[in-house]
């Protein structure tokens, strides 16, 4: 279903796609349009595609880095593209080549990933499903910016991963949606039931935790806490990880 809805919308977000990358060709130099890696379903690492927001080379001297607030990396265009998460739309192209799909986590970057699934216990328990262009998580917080902001999401994409149906999926898409053309996203999703209040569970803080110990869904994680010793083991997550391909 979501790949029908993607291919009927097509022909409205391809020309305003088009718009935007001729915008910011002209404002600032470089491409358009850009690619970068990401994690998608099962481990399997893709190509996401973004209108770029940043001035060119942005991470050279750096290296990959978490976006903070008023980064002087972001354009005066790419400011109003991320305000409305307009950067995203030729994600679309990810949902029909079956990489994505419309409603569900938010793909990581692999660089991130590797270390967010050693310090974050089932971190890459949400990488059991298909990536989203927006999300449950998406629409209550704030973009990353520390452990505890990813750990709150993480209990967020759990709740959609064990709850998601097709009924949260429509709702999550109109408050998105809404969002796009300006109007306050809080207020709509409170409207919509799709405001969350999130507590990060105590077993979320454990930086080694076995993996007999880690709830497997989202009604388990929020009521969780570990009260045996690790003894040491280092958790899960740290041997299941696969060094990242770059797909061609």
């Amino acid at each position: 279903m979501a790949w029908f809805l993607a291919l009927g919308i097509a022909p409205i977000v391809l020309p305003v796609t088009g718009l935007l990358v001729l915008l910011v060709r002209l404002t600032s130099r470089g491409p358009g349009l850009y690619r970068q890696l990401r994690v998608g379903k099962n481990g399997k690492v893709f190509w996401i595609y973004k209108i770029r927001t940043m001035y060119c080379d942005a991470e050279k001297e750096t290296g990959p880095v978490w976006t903070a607030e008023n980064d002087p990396r972001v354009t005066p265009v790419g400011r109003v593209l991320r305000r409305f998460h307009l950067d995203e739309l030729p994600q679309l192209f990810n949902v029909l080549k079956g990489e994505m799909t419309l409603v569900g986590p938010r793909p990581e970057r692999p660089e991130f990933a590797q270390v967010l699934a050693r310090a974050v216990p089932g971190y890459l328990q949400r990488c059991a499903v298909l990536p989203g262009i927006t999300g449950l998580a998406q629409i209550n917080l704030p973009p990353d910016s520390d452990l505890d902001s990813v750990r709150r999401k993480l209990v967020l994409d759990l709740e959609y991963i064990e709850r998601g149906n097709i009924w949260l999926d429509a709702r999550i898409l109109l408050c998105t949606a809404l969002k796009l053309v300006g109007l306050p996203g809080l207020k709509i999703a409170r409207w919509l039931r799709l405001t969350r209040t999130v507590r990060i569970p105590d077993w979320m803080r454990t930086e080694a935790t076995h993996v007999a110990n880690l709830p497997k869904t989202y009604t388990d994680a929020v009521s969780h806490s570990v009260s045996k010793p690790h003894n040491g083991h280092r958790h899960a997550f740290t041997s299941q990880w696969t060094p990242v391909r770059k797909p061609r």
